[in-house]
């Protein structure tokens, strides 16, 4: 036994520590009862007198000579008592309490500074003491509409501050250009497509209210000029015949109006026997000159039975429809044919927007009486034209042939 230890004591009872009269702080006391337990386990693990107990009776500790603590017997530490591990728990609970609060603190007055809603805050923490902040006043206090307003404001001047870096970016005016180009392109190679469909839904010519016949059967003095009339699709064009069944002179003619394409083996016109064919465009491009680009746009809406009105050298033909076709350019043969009856077919170009293929509408002759058509005289044209007139060429087949 120490000299210094009193006899009394047990074994097990901590030191008495140093503490100052006054009062001291929640903290200083909860690691004083910490250090106390420390204190025990260190002075019972090398305590000179050990206490061992078999069958309930006490045995006097044998004296040891040699201090050195490897020749120490060593047993089991004492256990605390129950009121010590509540003291060593309850100083570590309160020691990450305080820890934590005052981190979350910390944060949470760095986002108040940032947003510009904070009053005047420490720039050092304690991480373990909790420091109280004042709430901020009404006044300090950012509205909804505000808080919408300055984000907004942020969104803009990041979209602004993201344009002007595209804008100088050296890769942004040559993407551009690029861009414009290839839409530039585009537009002229494709622009009858576009407009042919826009066309196709808006009337392509004026009808004249004398035009509208009511009786298909009754035979009508017109003016001398010559004309085609399609009430059905709103159609009411000037029609120019014998002008020849070239590409070029079939192209002048359709620029103001339809074309009389003359072949042989069809050849004839309004009152004679024989086929009639006029052409005009369903589309042609945005470039080309001429007011009738568009005049068959609704061509295909026309059906067997409708009534289409041809007015030649004074006189009003009323024709009714009999059938609908789809042909290849190159098919001509599908026009001459043997008839004796005056017969009447209108051609454009199909599917709209396109010279693929050609429409061919045909019709034949109800009013004046059919009967007394004379015959059409017979064209011996060595120069015919091989394939049935369509659109004019394509921006890239001008560029580039075809």
């Amino acid at each position: 036994m120490r000299p210094d230890e009193d006899s009394t004591t047990p074994a097990n009872t901590p030191l008495p520590s140093s503490r100052p009269a006054q009062p001291m702080s929640a903290r200083a006391d909860q690691q004083q009862a910490a250090a106390s337990i420390i204190r025990s386990q260190i002075d019972h693990l090398y305590d000179d007198s050990q206490t061992t107990e078999a069958e309930g009776t006490p045995v006097s500790a044998q004296p040891v000579t040699d201090k050195s603590p490897s020749n120490h017997t060593h047993s089991d530490a004492p256990q605390p008592v129950l009121e010590q591990w509540k003291q060593y728990h309850s100083a570590w609970q309160t020691y990450y309490q305080k820890y934590y609060e005052g981190y979350y603190t910390h944060h949470l007055d760095k986002a108040k500074q940032e947003l510009g809603t904070s009053q005047d805050t420490p720039q050092t923490h304690d991480y373990f003491v909790h420091t109280k902040y004042d709430e901020p006043s009404p006044e300090e206090t950012l509205t909804k509409d505000e808080a919408l307003q300055d984000l907004r404001q942020k969104l803009l001047a990041r979209v602004s501050e993201s344009a002007k870096k595209v804008r100088k970016s050296r890769h942004f005016i040559p993407i551009t250009a690029a861009v414009l180009v290839v839409l530039a392109f585009m537009f002229l190679q494709y622009n009858r497509l576009l407009i042919a469909n826009v066309m196709a839904y808006v009337s392509p010519g004026s009808i004249d209210p004398q035009n509208i016949v009511i009786d298909p059967s009754t035979d009508l003095n017109v003016a001398p000029e010559p004309r085609l009339i399609i009430p059905k699709i709103n159609v009411d064009v000037p029609v120019h015949y014998d002008v020849g069944n070239d590409y070029a002179s079939q192209m002048k003619a359709m620029e103001s109006g339809v074309a009389h394409f003359a072949i042989p083996g069809a050849s004839s016109h309004p009152g004679q026997v024989g086929n009639t064919v006029l052409s005009g465009h369903s589309s042609n491009d945005l470039l080309d000159g001429g007011d009738y680009k568009f005049i068959f746009a609704q061509l295909d809406k026309l059906v067997v039975g409708d009534s289409i009105y041809a007015n030649y050298s004074g006189k009003r033909y009323t024709y009714t429809i009999t059938k609908k076709e789809v042909v290849q350019p190159n098919e001509v043969s599908k026009l001459t044919y043997p008839t004796s009856e005056p017969i009447l077919t209108l051609i454009t170009c199909t599917p709209l927007g396109t010279a693929l293929q050609r429409l061919l509408v045909t019709a034949k002759q109800v009013s004046p009486d059919p009967s007394a058509s004379i015959a059409a005289p017979v064209v011996t044209d060595t120069n015919a034209e091989q394939d049935i007139p369509g659109n004019s060429p394509t921006f890239f087949e001008r560029l580039f042939g075809g």
